[in-house]
């Protein structure tokens, strides 16, 4: 079970941000499209081939798996199979497969396949050919390399992403904020330090403190010196934990939308999903997940040293140790703070991690404190048990992000508020003891902290039990935007459904059109599917009276979804050349919508609006997510006036 999360994990992240580059390391192809007659066209993909490699022909079947693919973003495109191979080649029997014999190629070759098109034909053609390498007990399946091709005869794409007459540094007015991608830090993290005290009080850690602590104070020669190792310890704890997010400022170095990208990709909620089911389930006693025991001795065998190295090492086994109970919990910190960019992860988790380190620290200067600590026993058994429901009540927000993006109707608003009403009932009737799992103490008494939690998941079941019934009360303000939307439900006429504001979905150029018909300003909303303060802006701040009207007479409203995964016809696909001068590939509808909003206003976060005129002028700074209807009121106002303003301007 270990092994396999492990390995789901790494292969998802890695076909989630490397999939689409070209590989460098194995092959290098040359790619050609030439007109066979009116739509079709031939493709061929030829190499020099890799003296230390073997390559598998493109038709070869292994284990009812082919060995080569040709993925075109438009699936309308149809692809003749099997490809025409040119090359000297030979059988090679593998040893993996049972010594079946494959066709492989060690010098050159070339394969070519077919397409026909039924719509029109683009100017340059983007796709991914995916080939199979390997030597001997060595085997490399469907190995990526991204390619744009040009084709005779095609329809050229316009491109609308960068639009030159935008001044982000100059608008009409000076309203707005500041900076809208920054906004969100503190709390983000508290929130890392709140997962941190949870994780203290868990079977893998707590027990660590008093041990821990009572390692330094007794090792160094004075007190003074074990307060200092001790400090020192924590401060590794710290260290550690923000350095777990040096990987996302690599990636989201090479593309500022990737993170979006990771934490609205359909497959990889899905995993999330299965994942936190897993760790849930771990929770609940049936089984351990860890790191590799054989790293825990290695990083172990380290920390004898008598050094700040030892110490840090010391620090990385407690890391190390307690994965089985931190990882679940780091897990949703990253997760959830995943879109939000690089950044904000290293907040969150430098507020994780000093949470951790805190009593450490504190209880080595203060050892008297330790006595005042409550014994590690069933209690510690029992927190962990109930954040393994609370990872069941996660793992279906995940599946919900699938659902959304996608629209598949699985999860409506009342499936998804109603698995966590059963939750919360399963908390309640575990803490009363009437729930039991393996490892569990009996419950002999009721401590006034376990009534406590009682009370407080109780009142939180019922506060959310309302949200099944289509009546005023189903709006549950305070968890507004966990939920699917309002509007996402299974009644037909869902009462809090707000019909008022009706944007133009994905359409920026009708919403130009429009706007120049009717003389108004254009309001561009830059949202997501599963984006949760896009969704409390509009049950919270659009619903408000004076928002509503203005939005509604004042502007022409777009809602460009960054995470929308609708494929763009192949005429319409393009490689983009970002401001950075790196290259980008635009495939899909929100390819190009978290293109548009990173090039144009220089973010990556949603929600964020901006307020333009019909001619394609800012008018106003963007706005952020704004929970207050007020703020967002008088910001609208300001980019009336403002759009007024500049059109005076043009008269004169």
């Amino acid at each position: 079970m270990k092994h396999f999360l492990w390995s789901l994990i790494v292969l998802l992240f890695i076909n989630s941000t490397v999939v689409k580059g070209q590989d460098s390391t194995a092959y290098q192809w040359e790619v050609s499209g030439k007109k066979v007659q009116d739509k079709v066209y031939e493709l061929t993909f030829t190499t020099t081939g890799n003296p230390k490699w073997q390559l598998y022909g493109v038709n070869e079947v292994i284990s009812d798996v082919p060995a080569a693919e040709l993925e075109l973003a438009d699936s309308s495109i149809q692809i003749t199979r099997p490809f025409k191979e040119t090359g000297d080649n030979k059988a090679f029997k593998n040893p993996i497969f049972d010594n079946a014999s494959f066709k492989i190629y060690e010098g050159k070759a070339a394969f070519t396949a077919t397409v026909t098109f039924t719509g029109d034909v683009p100017a340059k053609l983007l796709g991914t050919f995916r080939y199979t390498y390997g030597k001997g007990d060595e085997f490399y399946p469907l190995n990526a390399c991204a390619f744009s091709v040009p084709l005779e005869g095609g329809v050229a794409a316009t491109n609308d992403i960068l639009v030159k007459s935008f001044d982000l540094k100059h608008p009409v007015s000076g309203c707005g904020d500041e900076n809208t991608g920054g906004k969100g830090m503190l709390s983000i993290f508290f929130l890392g330090m709140l997962g941190g005290f949870i994780a203290l009080f868990t079977p893998c850690v707590f027990p660590l403190i008093p041990l821990t602590v009572s390692f330094f104070t007794k090792q160094s020669k004075d007190k003074k010196k074990g307060v200092s190792n001790a400090i020192m310890y924590g401060f590794s704890i710290f260290l550690i934990y923000i350095l777990l997010s040096i990987p996302f400022h690599l990636v989201s170095g090479v593309n500022p939308e990737i993170l979006n990208n990771i934490s609205t990709n359909i497959w990889l909620n899905i995993t999330f999903f299965l994942i936190f089911v897993f760790f849930a389930i771990s929770f609940f006693g049936y089984f351990e997940i860890g790191l590799p025991s054989g790293l825990a001795n290695k990083i172990d065998s380290k920390s004898g040293m008598s050094s700040l190295g030892g110490i840090f090492f010391m620090a990385m086994t407690l890391a190390i140790v307690s994965f089985s109970c931190t990882g679940p919990i780091l897990g949703s910190l990253l997760a959830g703070t995943a879109a939000e960019g690089a950044w904000p992860l290293t907040v969150g988790l430098a507020g994780f991690g000093l949470a951790l380190a805190l009593p450490f620290a504190l209880f080595a200067m203060f050892p008297g404190w330790l006595q005042s600590l409550p014994k590690a026993g069933g209690w510690l058994g029992s927190v962990k048990v109930v954040l393994g429901f609370l990872e069941l009540a996660m793992a279906v927000k995940f599946l919900s992000n699938a659902d959304l993006v996608k629209q598949w109707g699985i999860l409506k608003r009342e499936v998804f508020i109603g698995i966590w009403v059963i939750v919360g009932i399963c908390i309640v009737l575990y803490l009363l003891g009437k729930i039991k799992f393996p490892h569990d103490s009996p419950v002999k008494k009721f401590s006034k902290t376990r009534i406590a939690f009682i009370v407080l998941f109780s009142a939180a079941t019922l506060y959310v039990i309302p949200g099944l019934t289509n009546t005023h009360s189903a709006n549950l303000g305070l968890i507004s935007g966990f939920p699917p939307p309002l509007c996402y439900s299974l009644y037909k006429n869902p009462v809090n459904c707000e019909k008022g504001i009706e944007p133009l979905r994905n359409d920026y150029q009708e919403a130009l059109a429009r706007a120049k018909k009717e003389n108004k300003p254009v309001l561009i909303d830059f949202t997501g599917w599963a984006c949760v303060n896009c969704r409390r802006m509009e049950e919270n701040v659009w619903t408000d009276e004076k928002v509503g009207e203005l939005i509604k007479d004042k502007f022409i409203i777009v809602s460009l979804y960054v995470d929308e995964r609708r494929t763009l016809p192949a005429t319409q696909q393009v490689d983009f050349t970002t401001k950075t001068g790196s290259q980008k590939k635009i495939i899909t509808v929100g390819d190009k919508w978290a293109t548009f909003q990173s090039e144009n206003f220089d973010a990556v976060a949603q929600p964020q609006y901006a307020i333009i005129s019909p001619d394609q002028k800012i008018l106003t700074k963007t706005k952020g997510y704004t929970p207050s209807a007020k703020e967002f009121a008088q910001w609208l106002e300001c980019g009336v006036d403002a759009y007024k303003k500049g059109q005076g301007t043009a008269s004169k």
